[in-house]
């Protein structure tokens, strides 16, 4: 990693790049910055979990507008679409997810979110950008006014989408389900940018292939004949016949799986018994299943049912386990060419040191749908957003920075969001149709 600048200075960077790389259409950034300034300590101290986006999607499509817009709202809940048609030329799509998380707030920001809001079961949670969509409502709005500001320098259609519920409910699916294919103009590219703690603030990284990972959460049941502690012989032991199958599952990542393929089979949870002398009737496990290869995803979870089931047999269980597959999101795929030519424009404008490669994530992310259903080009690269000091002060120790979905996630606000506006506008115009 080379020796980075502090964050200051890395901002002065920033808004001196127009000039320094001949591109004018982030000119207005510096213009437009407080305002964008204020918009993002607004998401962060109003943020909506997810499927309750009602002001976050009020606020995305307010912007849009504003900057000229043809603004949809209401799409596959509060998803928001936002058009703009400038001449011949690609369809280009740009995204940002918009809910939040039931995490309390811990960073000690003047702006820290102070909301508790009710989940979909009722409870009273606290809700706070954990994982940095604020970030990124306000990247889009950012380079959706940048874009709009310099149209004489582009040609085609700019199709700008503000998605709920990516942290869980219908998320970019329900869009799809609500026509967004057929009521909107269709990608030829999609684009987006996901914040980072493994970068500093005002640096860009990506991956080319595989970027986020398969997500299947599996529940699994497993049945025994309970009874009196002092008689297990009297019992066919489901606590018993869970523990070996948690084992058990371990060997299909290190047996099953090739080391060039990458998986991970997690059980978070195991539930049993009621009293420490009582055999129970059944146990439950809930596991958390990452893959990035098709095949190899259907691979894993054939052998988790494959285990499972046989566990359960060799136990001489009453009945069959039940095995309940419930699939989340497919992988992430950076289309290389895409990322390749997004990538050389960024690093022409940044400098290579401010543009890195960064290994793939085990996570995952559901804005590859877009792409995938419009059978167009995706990319999402990431942003870094730890302050420049705190990144320095880590030496490389990722445990000492607070990441993603952390109650001390703290964006260093003014060179990750400069950054983040620049970086989208900069990757829509090198695809984009040029006059």
């Amino acid at each position: 990693m080379p020796h980075l600048l502090a964050a200051p200075a890395l901002a002065a960077g920033l808004l001196a790049l127009p000039s320094a790389s001949g591109s004018p259409a982030l000119a207005p950034l510096q213009r437009i910055w407080p305002e964008l300034r204020t918009f993002y300590v607004d998401l962060h101290q109003n943020p909506e979990l997810s499927t309750h986006e009602e002001r976050s999607s009020a606020r995305v499509a307010e912007k849009l507008r504003a900057a000229g817009y043809e603004v949809t709202d209401h799409v596959g809940g509060f998803g928001v679409v936002g058009v703009l048609r400038n001449g011949k030329g690609p369809t280009v799509l740009l995204r940002a997810d918009m809910d939040a998380l039931p995490v309390l707030e811990k960073t000690g920001l003047p702006y820290a979110s102070k909301v508790t809001a009710k989940d979909d079961a009722g409870n009273a949670v606290p809700v706070m950008h954990a994982c940095g969509h604020d970030v990124h409502m306000t990247s889009l709005v950012g380079a959706a006014a940048l874009l709009a500001e310099s149209r004489k320098r582009w040609r085609g259609t700019l199709v700008l989408v503000g998605q709920p519920s990516e942290e869980g409910g219908p998320g970019s699916a329900g869009m799809l389900k609500d026509g967004f294919l057929s009521r909107f103009p269709k990608p030829e590219f999609t684009i987006a940018l996901h914040d980072d703690q493994r970068l500093p603030a005002g640096q860009v990284g990506y991956a080319s292939g595989f970027a986020w990972a398969n997500s299947d959460s599996v529940d699994v049941t497993i049945y025994g004949r309970g009874g009196h502690g002092s008689a297990p012989q009297n019992t066919v032991d489901p606590i018993v016949i869970a523990a070996r199958t948690v084992l058990a599952l371990q060997t299909i990542v290190a047996r099953e799986t090739s080391p060039f393929d990458p998986a991970v089979v997690t059980v978070g949870t195991i539930h049993g018994g009621t009293k420490r002398n009582i055999v129970p009737d059944e146990v439950r496990l809930q596991l958390t299943v990452r893959t990035y290869k098709p095949e190899v995803r259907q691979k894993v979870l054939a052998a988790i049912q494959r285990i499972v089931q046989a566990e359960a047999a060799a136990a001489g269980a009453p009945k069959e386990p039940l095995v309940r597959v419930e699939e989340g999101f497919p992988a992430n795929y950076n289309d290389p060419e895409l990322t390749r030519r997004v990538v050389a424009a960024m690093r022409k404008a940044f400098g290579a040191a401010r543009v890195v490669e960064l290994p793939p994530l085990m996570a995952s992310e559901d804005f590859g749908e877009f792409g995938r259903a419009a059978g167009a080009p995706s990319l999402e690269f990431f942003l870094g957003a730890t302050p420049a000091a705190k990144f320095e002060a880590a030496h490389g120790d990722m445990t000492k920075v607070p990441g993603l979905h952390s109650s001390e996630f703290a964006p260093d606000p003014e060179p990750t969001l400069q950054t983040g506006v620049a970086a989208l506008t900069l990757a829509a115009l090198e695809v984009l149709g040029k006059p």
